[in-house]
């Protein structure tokens, strides 16, 4: 691993210490790109506004045509978080803009039966759900860009559709297209300037909304002093923006600090207040963090192992004791996917110790099956995987149809989406179906075609990728001052919003190894003499001991225990 300080100007740690920014967060937030303390106003005027969207204005009048008139609206979820959070928001500010609950519902796909996307086995489901109600109006979310087949299906049956999508469409032959919607929604189609690319399902499904409020508004139906509160779903859209882990330009961040702000106060829909319960969080202090590893993995589990309806029903209700249930249920299928995951890693273990022996370099790229492996879970598996090789890698299983899905993750240099597009024209037929974007993403093969596959994706890393790139490299944010080294700076660092592309602190310190030991059968318990003063350490997921002296690369971390609050250190890395 090769520790490597970020860049930090000098002169803008400055102007952002004399603009009242506390010392130490100047020098990481020049170090992240921030220019000025403008940057870091989070009102929400301060958004970029929903005219930059391209199709956004249009979507506005489409759904204020359909709530004057009382169309059914059916909207079109995906089966994870991103996708069951843009269904609640879509559904709760579509009530909140004055449709009736009687025009409104949802259907969400089911991973192993109807796979990903706007089908035309969704379309006709939505059909069917309604019964006598039949939806005038289908509205994605999460989804739809490549939904070629469902959109035609749904508009030959007569509905009008709405994609509201943020990945990247589909790109046949080299030339960009999109499906025959109404209307599209998507800051990644052709023609749409909006600044922000990096927008997640939800988010976009939020400036939708935006949209149509501003429509209904100059149609009379509202005054400015009197317009929906639509501020109140920020809490929603920040718990997907985070769990989709897009990168966090200015944009996001914003949308994340609002909805933690919304947290923080207590102002939450009842269904996250009961997910963070039931993952022992404190909504008091919310962080990112907690959207991303407590309450997010509660949401996918449904989508992964069950019903993603579990997790969409928990985020509508109003009703606490109907979201404390909902939310036992989802910390109950959370468990079993974990369990799931560790049977899986350990398989994926053994098959890289056989492709892998002794110190043999690992291949610039991978891809592994097993037929035990489950597809709700590859996705994790590969990301697991790729931290540990620094390679980009997919995960296949045998989908419930017959054929072998698989999830892919990757390391910065390498665009998965692309790379599978280039692996398709190469082979044609291998791939029945791909999607995603740069650090993530999925595909369908034919059967038999993982060897295949395998080969073709090594290939394109071979070009791609060099061994810079190759070559596992993190950014420090430097050595951190002992005066810095306190509870009040890690409440400081925890407020923050940190993401992809605005990377949490990580500084890097020589420090002298007192005490080591195993904790879990898994992760090292440390005692460390860092700047002059012992400090409490762990490195979770390391077994290895550490020399007597070494230089590390760790996060600052609050510990609570018996009431009483103490920093300890979280490793991330050593100095090779």
């Amino acid at each position: 691993m090769i520790l490597r300080p970020r860049d930090v100007p000098p002169r803008v740690s400055f102007a952002l210490e004399q603009a009242g920014v506390h010392p130490l967060l100047a020098r990481l937030l020049a170090a992240r790109g921030v220019r000025s303390a403008d940057e870091l106003d989070e009102a929400p005027s301060r958004l970029l506004p929903p005219q930059q969207l391209k199709g956004a204005a249009e979507a506005g009048r489409l759904l204020a045509d359909a709530i004057a008139a009382r169309r059914r609206i059916c909207v079109v979820a995906d089966y994870d978080c991103d996708g069951a959070t843009a269904c609640a928001v879509a559904l709760r500010g579509l009530k909140l803009l004055g449709a009736t609950p009687d025009t409104l519902g949802y259907v969400v796909p089911d991973r192993v039966v109807h796979g990903y996307g706007l089908t035309p086995a969704i379309v006709d489901l939505a059909l069917a759900n309604r019964g006598a109600q039949r939806p005038d109006l289908l509205v994605t979310v999460d989804n739809g860009i490549a939904s070629f087949e469902g959109v035609a299906h749904a508009r030959a049956a007569g509905l009008q559709v709405l994609v509201t999508d943020h990945h990247l469409p589909a790109a046949p032959q080299g030339a960009v297209a999109v499906p025959d919607a109404d209307v599209i929604v998507n800051p990644n189609q052709p023609g749409c300037d909006f600044p922000s690319k990096a927008i997640a399902g939800v988010g976009v499904m939020f400036y939708v909304l935006l949209a149509a409020r501003a429509e209904l508004r100059a149609r009379g139906a509202f005054d400015a002093a009197a317009q929906p509160k639509l501020e109140s779903l920020l809490d929603l859209v920040a718990l997907g923006t985070v769990a989709d882990v897009v990168r966090l330009d200015a944009n996001n961040r914003r949308l994340v600090a609002l909805g933690l702000r919304r947290v923080r106060a207590g102002r939450l829909q009842p269904g996250l207040a009961a997910l963070f319960h039931a993952a022992g969080r404190d909504p008091a202090r919310a962080a990112g963090f907690d959207f991303g590893f407590a309450i997010g993995p509660r949401i996918n589990a449904a989508g992964r192992l069950s019903d993603m309806t579990l997790g969409i029903e928990c985020l509508l209700t109003d009703d606490p004791a109907r979201a404390a249930e909902l939310a036992r249920q989802l910390d109950a299928i959370n468990r079993e996917r974990r369990e799931v995951e560790s049977g899986m890693r350990e398989r994926a273990e053994a098959a890289l110790e056989q492709l892998l022996p002794g110190d043999l370099v690992p291949p610039p790229a991978l891809a592994l099956f097993d037929e035990s492996f489950h597809e709700g879970v590859v996705g994790i598996v590969a990301g697991r995987v790729k931290d540990r090789l620094h390679r980009p890698t997919f995960v296949f299983a045998r989908g419930g149809d017959g054929r072998l899905k698989g999830s892919g993750r990757s390391i910065a240099g390498f665009h998965l989406r692309d790379a599978l597009d280039l692996v398709a024209k190469r082979h044609p037929g291998l791939l029945l179906r791909f999607g995603g974007h740069a650090m993530a993403a999925g595909c369908t093969l034919a059967e038999g075609g993982v060897e295949t596959f395998d080969a073709a994706l090594r290939a394109v890393a071979a070009e791609w990728l060099d061994a810079a790139t190759l070559t596992r490299t993190l950014r420090t944010d430097g050595p951190l001052a002992v005066e810095w080294f306190n509870v009040q700076t890690a409440a400081l660092l925890d407020a923050q919003v940190w993401g992809p592309g605005f990377e949490p602190p990580v500084f890097c310190d020589e420090v002298q190894v007192l005490q080591q030991r195993l904790v879990g059968e898994k992760h090292l318990k440390l005692r460390l003499r860092h700047a002059g003063q012992e400090r409490d350490g762990i490195w979770f997921g390391r077994t290895e001991p550490l020399p007597e002296r070494t230089q590390l690369a760790y996060r600052l971390a609050l510990d609570e225990w018996n009431g009483r609050q103490r920093v300890q250190m979280v490793v991330e890395a050593a100095a090779d």
